[in-house]
């Protein structure tokens, strides 16, 4: 089953296309990570996924073939926009009652025990909690509304490293334990290398890559050697190059077991370096066949 599914899918605003002819599939079961630069259309997919915004072209379907939007996809779907909306002069427990008037299902007595386990009062008003227990909040108005799909925009921008750690953690708890299906948008890339099993990086409006991250890292390498035979790989599909005077470094599609010639050694890619790599060449493509390198002096 895929989580979202979409076909040429299309999003304009005005004569602007934050999404154009977009087609993805996202399976259910994983941490999907939705990573790009800003204006990417990270943040329209998200909207259209939860109905917050229709299409403008093409179709986007939610939890195994549901349209997105519709009554039953949103019982299924549980999100939290980018700055962990709550309402300030609301109390945690305003807030529980609040969700719980809006939603036919939330567990109020889980919301109750979750917000114990955190140390955060039910009296206390939302504009007094901490960025992080503001986001703890959100999360668990969230996750009591027992969803198949959790959609988090940027949850953690905003956050200290200690609220982020927590946050995630939450996060993989509620998947291992009630098998929720999660899709992200995040900049942090350091936090999706712990937590995140299946990428997605847009560009343009487009998808440039998506696949299970330990394929996509398997399926790169990184190599370095004299910048004199950098040559050797022209016919290789290298993504990103970078070259000093007497040295080179490509990331290039290969396999572990690929050889490389004299001289050269290859390593494994990070998920770092594999995102930085395809954000800065944005015409490469994670697909058979050779991309173009574009070499950088240093």
């Amino acid at each position: 089953m895929n989580v979202i599914e979409a076909s040429a899918l299309g999003k304009r605003y005005g004569s602007a296309w934050a999404l154009r002819d977009f087609s993805l599939a996202i399976p259910a079961g994983h941490v999907a990570a939705l990573v790009g630069p800003n204006g990417a259309g990270k943040s329209t997919l998200l909207n259209l996924a939860v109905g917050l915004a229709a299409p403008s072209a093409g179709g986007i379907t939610v939890l195994g073939g549901l349209p997105a939007g519709s009554p039953e996809a949103l019982d299924g779907i549980a999100f939290v926009a980018q700055d962990t909306p709550v309402y300030r002069n609301l109390s945690a427990a305003d807030m529980l009652h609040l969700t719980r008037s809006l939603n036919r299902r939330f567990e109020v007595s889980y919301a109750r025990a979750r917000l114990n386990e955190l140390g955060i009062s039910l009296t206390r008003k939302a504009g007094r909690l901490s960025g992080g227990q503001q986001a703890q909040l959100a999360l668990t108005l969230a996750l009591a509304r027992r969803p198949r799909l959790l959609v988090l925009d940027e949850p953690v921008a905003m956050l200290d490293p200690v609220a982020r750690h927590d946050f995630m953690a939450t996060v993989l708890a509620a998947m291992a334990d009630d098998g929720v299906s999660v899709v992200l948008s995040s900049h942090v890339l350091a936090e999706l290398e712990r937590v995140a099993d299946y990428l997605i990086l847009l560009s343009r409006g487009r998808v440039q890559m998506a696949g299970g991250v330990d394929d996509l890292l398997a399926g790169h390498r990184v190599v370095t050697g004299p910048a004199a035979g950098a040559g050797n790989f022209a016919e290789r599909p290298v993504v990103h190059a970078s070259r000093a005077e007497a040295q080179a470094h490509l990331l290039i599609r290969a396999a572990a077991d690929d050889p490389v010639p004299p001289g050269w050694e290859a390593h494994p890619v990070s998920l770092e370096e594999l995102v930085l790599a395809y954000l800065r060449e944005p015409g490469a493509a994670a697909l058979p066949g050779p991309a173009r390198p574009q070499e950088v002096t240093r």
